[in-house]
């Protein structure tokens, strides 16, 4: 997720809603997770962009396959709509050859690719984070130390 966080020219907006505290209640997640649905991302990218992001994808193919083939993540429609989403992505970065000679229209194309996947994972991760609170408190902690969207993203309890 750090990887398409860079790619949003409208990361700083995403990263003020998702400040996520150690004290937040149901209420406030609640509100995040609407505020990120509403977020507008505004992904650019180059095609070095895309092709790291078509490397680390393709190194991940077969395990989000196998998570598509998992029935009990399939009850779950925004999981599913993430993986799809990544996995199409995925299949249309390796099938360019040449990303480095690609037309303007054709990145514009995979920008919007980029965001679909990029805005489900926002929005799968902050019920994600809300429900390792409610049921995990300690995977929260160090969660909430690693925040991808800023915070003092320090592992390190000082």
């Amino acid at each position: 997720m750090r990887f398409l966080i860079r790619l949003d020219q409208n990361a700083a907006e995403c990263s003020r809603i998702l400040q996520i505290k150690e004290n937040w209640t149901k209420k406030e997640f609640d509100r995040a997770s609407a505020s990120a649905g509403n977020h507008s991302a505004n992904i650019s990218c180059a095609a070095d962009d895309l092709i790291g992001l078509k490397v680390m994808l393709t190194e991940k193919r077969y395990f989000v396959l196998r998570l598509l083939e998992n029935p009990n993540l399939l009850e779950h429609e925004r999981i599913t709509d993430m993986l799809w989403a990544i996995l199409h992505l995925t299949d249309e970065l390796s099938s360019r050859e040449d990303i480095l000679s690609l037309p303007s229209t054709d990145l514009r194309h995979l920008e919007i690719d980029v965001k679909r996947a990029y805005q489900a994972t926002v929005l799968l991760w902050t019920n994600y984070m809300y429900h390792l609170k409610t049921n995990y408190p300690y995977l929260f902690s160090l969660e909430l130390r690693k925040n991808p969207f800023g915070g003092e993203n320090e592992v390190i309890i000082r």
